[in-house]
């Protein structure tokens, strides 16, 4: 990946400053620009188009909020690479940025780690010619989030990133251990056996804490609820068909 830039619009000065620290070491991400409120925040992301590659966004600002912001940049049609980190990690929330063209949700407080990965899937999207590729991963993150897996755990990131894969590349439906594990371990730079793990720890605490009916709604005929949570595979399989249904793109 090439070294991204970015505009950071947050009244976290410890935040800003922690990312700033972090940039400097990896030399893969760069902050050229801050803001630390939304009015300030809307003004540098019009004056310098094209200075930045990424607008990180906090929603709860002084003066104006980044809700305004998203409001604002959808009505005047302005269309740039945007994460919201935020501290509200709500269905409502999340059903609501569902409207503006945001490319991913951040849940405060996140690793760099996390925040690198997401900036990274930007640069190198999966598929771009899929147009409403946003809206698609932002359907995915609300489905995981409603089914329990929490997103701060390393399975959550491998499962997103197979069910994206797969949803791209459906002819590896029959090679999950042999082909999507490696290319998830390759992506991560981890172990097969390690991916393999975590994506079986996520889905055991989502069967633990994820809601009921949804389960039963999206699973009810690949495993029986009561008896079973679905195996890694049925997991991602059934996940991506469910998003193939709903955007009929592939």
């Amino acid at each position: 990946m090439e070294k991204q830039r970015l505009l950071v619009v947050d009244d976290n000065s410890n935040l800003i400053n922690s990312i700033r620290e972090k940039s400097s070491k990896n030399n893969r991400l760069e902050i050229v620009y801050e803001a630390h409120d939304g009015e300030e925040g809307l003004k540098l992301i019009k004056e310098k188009h094209g200075e930045y590659d990424v607008v990180l966004l906090d929603l709860i600002m002084p003066n104006k909020d980044g809700l305004y912001i998203l409001e604002e940049l959808k009505r005047q049609k302005i269309d740039e690479n945007v994460i919201v980190i935020t501290s509200f990690n709500s269905d409502d929330m999340i059903r609501r940025l569902s409207k503006y063209n945001i490319k991913y949700f951040l849940v405060k407080p996140f690793d760099f780690e996390t925040l690198e990965n997401r900036i990274s899937d930007i640069s190198c999207p999966y598929d771009e010619s899929i147009s409403n590729v946003s809206d698609i991963k932002i359907s995915l993150t609300r489905l995981l989030h409603e089914l329990g897996v929490p997103s701060h755990i390393k399975g959550y990131e491998y499962i997103r990133y197979g069910i994206l894969t797969l949803y791209k590349n459906p002819s590896i439906i029959g090679g999950i251990t042999k082909e999507l594990y490696p290319e998830i371990a390759e992506n991560f730079n981890t172990s097969v056996s390690r991916v393999e793990r975590a994506i079986r720890h996520a889905i055991e605490v989502s069967w633990n804490r994820g809601n009921i009916d949804l389960m039963e709604e999206v699973f009810g005929h690949s495993v029986d609820y009561d008896k079973a949570k679905p195996t890694n595979s049925e997991f991602i399989v059934t996940l991506a068909d469910k998003l193939k249904l709903e955007y009929q793109t592939i």
